[in-house]
Formats: structure tokens, sequence, C-alpha cells
């Protein structure tokens, strides 16, 4: 058998693809980002099926989507015992097949400190989460600073969010995400392969480049924001109350074309500022020996409005909230390519254990095996996401969506890709929808089903025979012989 890669997983928080020169942002400086694309498959139409933080996480690491895993909102997570429910992570089950794993950055965890199947951990948790003590606190209590709400920043308020952040570059999140990960390379001793992921915090708002960073982009030059609608305006009022809570502060009920273009500009100058920690980590890779004996992928858990549809954040199906990069340089398949058809951030559980060269369940829908990554992967047909907005089906050009609020939309994102024209009572249309409809109402019920797997009472059969006939017959709970046997 041929020796297995090293995989570094490369996970940006809240970076939408289209901030990205290789995704066609001419507004915007990724040089590393772009290279990496240039020497690997990038995939056109990569979506986030559940476009919130955690649970967005959750439905990476395990393959499921939030109907499964329960996880739908930010206070939630995966139950304790889901390893004995059969929904381990794939961090847990390389660990398990010879791989070391770790986990440096933002991992998003609860309690914020566990593994999840990560070996060791170097965190720097959420840049809004000022009150973890976790490795970075350390640090920056060590070297005289301390974590602190961006709305102690000048202008926090006024630019909706975009302020300057008074620690320095060289003790920056992001730096010190790349810092401690180029570490890691230089000093792995190499006994068994590795497998790293990096979950750099930015630029995940606060949207605060430090001072040498913040002038890099003039706001003039940045894209004009997406128009809103009739339906966008049925979320803004619920948008605006979330941002007012304490963890933001900041009341968008008043957003200019300005002011989006300053949150604009400094969100691209964090973006610029993880770039060049790819770049370094890449480079401590080549210098190490070890590039070529590395799968390096690159993506992230949602995307992040910045003022389109008047809104700022993410989690709603629109594209600039769902639509994440998703870039794999592997080292046996350099050739540059470019995927169009329909991915989920899902499909890196499949994929990473097929990297591996570890078993996975080929009739999970949720997650299968990336395009051009192996000889025998089919492109998905359509993608089924769930979330706390409600539900959506992806297939072909359309993106088919269904509200909790009971706005219905159905896109030609193809045709129609800043999502302005509704198609849900256009006559030519009503076959596409009740395809997807149908399509939407039977994948809701069986993963509603897969959820409830662990009640089922006894795999064997309810007639009485063997020792559930018995008095005194004992159930197991949680049952076996659900999500297990994906693997």
């Amino acid at each position: 058998m041929a020796a297995r890669k090293n995989i570094l997983f490369l996970f940006p928080d809240q970076l939408r693809a289209d901030f990205l020169g290789c995704y066609g942002a001419d507004f915007i400086n990724t040089p590393n980002i772009d290279t990496l694309c240039n020497e690997g498959i990038k995939y056109e139409r990569a979506i986030s099926p559940s476009p919130v933080c955690i649970p967005a996480r959750a439905s990476l690491l395990t393959g499921l989507n939030c109907i499964k895993t329960g996880v739908f909102n930010n206070d939630h997570w995966l139950r304790p015992d889901h390893d004995e429910c059969g929904m381990k992570t794939w961090a847990q089950v390389l660990k398990e097949n010879g791989y070391h794993t770790e986990a440096i950055g933002k991992m998003h965890f609860y309690p914020w400190d566990i593994g999840e199947g990560f070996e060791h951990r170097v965190i720097a948790e959420d840049k809004r989460h000022i009150y973890i003590k976790d490795d970075y606190y350390h640090y920056l209590k060590k070297h005289g600073y301390t974590k602190y709400h961006a709305s102690e920043d000048k202008g926090y308020f006024e630019n909706k969010g975009a302020s300057v952040s008074r620690i320095p570059f060289e003790h920056q999140v992001d730096k010190w995400v790349g810092d401690r990960t180029c570490e890691f390379i230089e000093n792995y001793n190499m006994d068994k392969p590795f497998a790293l992921m990096v979950g750099f915090p930015g630029p995940h708002c606060p949207y605060d480049p430090p001072a040498d960073f913040a002038d890099m982009y003039n706001p003039d030059d940045m894209p004009d924001s997406i128009p809103e609608t009739i339906e966008s305006m049925s979320f803004k009022q619920d948008c605006i109350e979330g941002n007012k809570l304490p963890w933001n502060g900041v009341d968008y009920t008043e957003f200019t074309e300005q002011q989006k273009k300053k949150v604009r500009a400094h969100y691209s100058a964090l973006i610029t500022m993880v770039d060049q920690q790819v770049g370094r980590i890449i480079e401590t890779l080549d210098k190490k020996g070890i590039l070529n004996d590395t799968i390096i992928i690159f993506s992230s858990d949602h995307g992040d409005y910045l003022g389109d549809f008047g809104m700022i954040g993410k989690k709603e199906f629109y594209e600039p909230a769902t639509h994440i990069p998703l870039i794999v340089r592997h080292p046996d398949k350099r050739e540059k390519l470019s995927v169009s058809s329909i991915v989920s951030l899902t499909d890196l559980y499949a994929t990473i254990l097929s990297m591996a060269g570890l078993s996975y369940d080929k009739n999970n829908g949720d997650s299968v095996v990336l395009p051009e990554l192996s000889e025998t992967t089919t492109k998905r047909e359509y993608l089924f996401a769930p979330s706390l907005a409600g539900f959506m089906v992806a297939k072909g050009p359309y993106k088919y969506c269904r509200y909790y609020n009971g706005v219905n939309v159905l896109f030609d994102i193809e045709k129609d890709p800043k999502e302005q024209i509704n198609l849900i009572d256009d006559p030519a249309h009503q076959n596409v929808i009740k395809e997807l409809d149908q399509i939407m109402i039977e994948e809701i019920f069986s993963s509603i089903l897969a959820a409830n797997d662990d009640k089922v009472v006894n795999r064997g059969g309810l007639s009485g025979e063997g020792a559930f006939g018995e008095k005194g017959w004992k159930r197991t709970y949680p049952s076996k012989g659900g999500f297990e046997l994906r693997l």
C-alpha cells in the first residue's frame, strides 16, 4: 500500500467565495490562495447547507445534515454520546486508523476545549468569545494585551462594526494561528501521517484589521451591494434584532452603501491577512520537504452578507451566505481544474476518509466524495439543505427554498445570480417546483427518521423472539446499528 498523504485543512471563518481573486474578485489581493487554486481543483458551486457557524461545523465533522446531528443553532452542539450512536467525526475515524489528528485555532466546539477526535489542540476561539481563556488568551496576556470587545474601538458603531484593532499585526489572532501552524509543521516528527485542521477566526466580524492593514483597500473600490427584494425584506428585521444583542451591539436599521463598502474594505483586509498566513504555511511545508506528501483543502463554514439585501452575517440560503470557496490541492492531481457541479461542505467527510483510504457510507446522500478526486465518484444529482431558516433543494441551475416564515422562493442561479427574480409563481416553472418540493419532502422525512435511529427498540423485530420476549429484558440505548453502519 502506498504511503498515506498528510491532510492539511485550512478553514477561515465566514469567508464568502466571491471575495477571493480565484473566484473572480478583482478588487482584492489573495495571491497565495489563488496559487493554491491554480495548482488544484476549484469547486465553483460549493454550498454550505447550514449557513450558521456551529451547525455548519457539526455537519462538516460528521457528514450529516443538521436534522440528523440535532445542531440547528449556535447554542446547540452534538450529543455527548455521539460516538456511541455511530456519529463519529472524521477526525476520530482518522485517529483510530493511524493518523495524528491536530487542530489549531478556532473549532467552535462545546465545551470549547474538547477534542472531538483531535488528539491535540492549540486553541484560539471565536473573535467574539472574549471571556474564553484559551491558548491565545494566555499568549496575549504574556505580551501585555488582552481580548476585548471591538465596541471599545473608535468608530465601531458609526461604521457598523468596521473598526481598527488596537492589537498590532504581530499579535493578531490569525497571525498567531499561522505561527502555531508553522511551528507544528516544522517540529512534527513524521512517525505517522498527520491530519491538521487550521481554523482561522477571521475574516468573521468584527471587521477589525490592525492599523497597518486597515487602509489597504479603498471602500470606493468595493463592489456594490445586492439590492433588497420583497422576499429578502421579510428576513431583515430578524437580522437587525439579532445583531443588536450584546455579542455585536450594532444597529443595522440604517445601513448606507458607504457603510457597507467600509465594512467590505475591512473584511477584505482581514482576508488578505489570512492569505498571508496561507502562504507562510505552504512555504513551511515546502521547506520541510513534505509539500508533495500533503493534500491541502481550503474552505469555509459559510459566507457573510456584508450589506447584500440590506443584511449582515448569515442565516438564509442566499448566495452571499451559502456560496463558499472549496479548493483541493492534491499532489497526485496537479492539473488545474474547475468543477461547476453542486458540491456541499458536508462532502468533505466522505472525501477526507477516502483520501485516507478508509471506508465511508456510500448511501449517505449528505456526504459524497468530491468530483475529480476518485475515478468512481459520481456527481451529485441535487443537494438537500435543512437549517435554522428552513429548507433548500439545489439542483442544476435552480435553488428552491421554503422558509420558516412562509416565504417560498425559486431562483435560477445561472440566469439570476443575484437572486432578484423569484420564479415561484411562474407558470413555466411549476414542474420544476413540483419536482424539487417532492425531493424536499422525502429528504425531510428520511432525515427525521435517521435522527431518531437511537430510539429503535429492537432491530431483531418486535414479535417477542429471543431475549426480547423474556421478562426483565433490558433495552439498549442508544440503539446500535444505525449511524455506525456508515463506517
